[in-house]
């Protein structure tokens, strides 16, 4: 069994936060109406302000799997993990957008995943916790290294004013109407993993305990029928059209208000049973992450622990209710990401976390340990101006027309790179050791190939170009130190030499050495200066800015870098020698055109070569 840490997390909320005076200008007066139960139900709940995916016009500003991938893609971008590593997305959530097929196969479809294990988990606040227990259990038992959960809710739209005045209704039972003013939308994800992260907080799971109480109570909060009275009563599938079943009220959401005191104590009874059980020791919780849905359930669960004593000090609860509003599933992710990122948390910290569902009473509990510090936080690095590498060669019209060509695809070539998942890690500060060492490993085998192509394109110029085979000639000898560079810097990480002269080429690299064999072998190939221009334009404006960003990072010495940095100055030469062969008499627009078409195509074999790292 393997430990298993939240190691990032990130949250969507749509559009900007209404205020309780702007919900109906929202959801719609039914009938033209103000409610008359609104402000009871808001003065009683204490949220100040939500989200809503609906705008005025009760039209829809985004689906439900939509604000769970913009979740996902948030924890994302605070992680090392990329999206094509994933092996796992579970997803809770009360009400898809679809009824088929399941939750977590729509967001996986929003997605830049590659194939990975999905699971739907449908319920209602639990739902959250129920798939963080499925993540959580693979990972302990190394089934998996990794998970992202994303629990997401939209109630909004099930508000709307006009799906209940087509139920020509004066008003609303109030079991329909006080759920009206209690949720909203939104979506919280959270990244697991084997391993904490090397920089910042992590955040344990130490366990995950959820039970149902289904077998103890009637349906408290439920669609699909007109009322929890009769278990065998005609459900909304049951009615002859969908119509009916909605002119009779029967997808409304709903909820048995009489019931919720049964909720509270429910909770703390299985709060109580962990104590018991030794899980729970309240002298060791710093923060209890409790998720309720209204203010005044506050109390009575406070009032419950202290009469069983198991109090826990009113500075350790932790909540966003008022700011954040209550978001079903989502509302456990939505509340730990504040938490994780507020730099209110210390190494060894215990944090509990509580959340009951009335739907028909589910309650869970987790707890966790915070491992690392804020002070360890990744930190970003500044984007530079994107600007083609320079390139001095005699003014022609033929040059002329050659620079500007090359110097846009230079441009589309680097804008395109910062999209690549192991440049962004770079640039925000998240490159892992393994991901240098997968970077080094992966070049290697694409790198040892340069001075062999090179000497093939050399062999194949006519001896009146001697010039440009002499460009070539001098570019061989330069190459053929790299690699061995490159090894040296492997080797300094503490890895074997052996490892790396054994790895094989990924994807992108095979079509890359296949590209530049295929040219090479070709009658006089001066088109080749193109594939030149790319590769030591990374040279001379890229590779130096990455290795220092790498060394920074991963605080690393000169000698487990140099590959990169070296490339600052060295490409600087090697460019003069690119110059002089652009500057031969031989040029021609022909000549020209074949350059900058193979610059192009190896400028998007290059980034493919960087986004197949691990592909083999």
């Amino acid at each position: 069994m393997t430990e298993v840490y939240i190691t990032s997390s990130g949250v969507f909320l749509p559009n900007q936060p209404i205020s309780n005076e702007e919900m109906e200008d929202y959801l719609g007066r039914i009938n033209g109406k103000d409610s008359v139960a609104k402000a009871r139900i808001l003065k009683q709940n204490g949220i100040k302000s939500r989200y809503f995916a609906i705008d005025k016009n009760q039209q829809s500003t985004h689906s439900n799997a939509e604000m769970a991938a913009k979740a996902i893609e948030k924890a994302l971008a605070k992680n090392t993990l990329s999206g094509k590593e994933v092996e796992l997305l579970c997803t809770g959530t009360t009400q898809a957008d679809l009824p088929i097929p399941g939750f977590a196969s729509m967001v996986h479809a929003k997605l830049p995943f590659h194939r990975c294990e999905v699971a739907s988990f449908q319920s209602v606040c639990a739902s959250g916790m129920m798939a963080l227990k499925s993540a959580f259990a693979q990972i302990k038992s190394n089934e998996k290294q990794n998970a992202i959960c994303v629990g997401s809710e939209f109630a909004s739209r099930l508000f709307k004013a006009s799906r209940f005045e087509k139920q020509q209704i004066e008003s609303l039972p109030f079991n329909a109407e006080f759920l009206r003013w209690m949720l909203s939308d939104g979506a919280g994800a959270l990244i697991l993993q084997n391993k904490k992260r090397e920089k910042g907080v992590s955040l344990k799971i130490e366990w995950i305990d959820i039970k149902s109480h289904a077998n103890e109570f009637p349906v408290c909060m439920f669609t699909g029928k007109t009322d929890n009275k009769n278990e065998d009563e005609t459900t909304w599938l049951d009615y002859p059209s969908y119509e009916e079943a909605s002119q009779a009220g029967a997808i409304n959401l709903k909820q048995d208000t009489r019931l919720l005191d049964q909720v509270i104590k429910t909770g703390v009874a299985h709060y109580f049973d962990l104590i018991d059980q030794k899980k729970i020791s309240t002298k060791q919780i710093d923060w209890l992450c409790c998720h309720y849905s209204s203010e005044i359930f506050k109390e009575p669960i406070k009032e419950l622990m202290r009469k069983g004593g198991g109090e826990i000090a009113d500075e350790k609860w932790f909540s966003n209710l008022s700011t954040k509003g209550n978001t079903g599933a989502a509302s456990i992710f939505i509340m730990l990401e504040e938490l994780m990122y507020s730099g209110k948390l210390k190494t060894g910290d215990k944090i509990l976390c509580m959340v009951p569902e009335s739907g028909r009473f589910v309650t869970s509990f987790m707890q966790l340990t915070v491992e690392g510090s804020a002070e360890g936080e990744a930190k970003s690095y500044p984007l530079r101006k994107i600007e083609a590498p320079e390139l001095i060669v005699e003014k022609t019209e033929t040059s002329e027309w050659l620079i500007r060509q090359l110097a846009q695809i230079w441009i589309d070539f680097e804008t395109e790179l910062l999209k690549v998942p192991i440049i962004t890690k770079i640039h925000e500060g998240k490159i892992s050791l393994e991901d240098y060492k997968l970077l080094l490993k992966d070049l290697r085998q694409q790198v040892i190939d340069g001075s062999q192509w090179i000497s093939r394109a050399a062999s194949n110029i006519d001896i009146e170009l001697f010039e440009l085979r002499s460009a070539f000639i001098k570019h061989t000898a330069t190459e053929h130190k790299d690699y061995q560079m490159l090894e040296r810097n492997f080797v300094a990480l503490g890895e074997e030499l052996s490892t790396i002269q054994s790895g094989e080429k990924n994807i992108g690299s095979v079509a890359l050495s296949s590209f530049m064999f295929q040219q090479a072998s070709k009658a006089n190939p001066i088109d080749l200066l193109g594939a030149m221009f790319i590769i030591e334009g990374i040279g001379k404006r890229l590779a130096a800015y990455w290795g220092e960003m790498i060394k920074d990072q991963l605080n690393l010495k000169e000698s487990q870098v140099s590959f990169f940095t070296y490339h600052g100055v060295a490409d600087e030469n090697h460019f003069h020698n690119l110059e002089e062969a652009l500057n031969h008499p031989a040029m021609n627009m022909e000549i020209a055109k074949k350059i900058a078409k193979t610059a192009k195509t190896t400028a998007r074999l290059y980034k493919m070569q960087l986004e197949e790292l691990g592909s083999y």
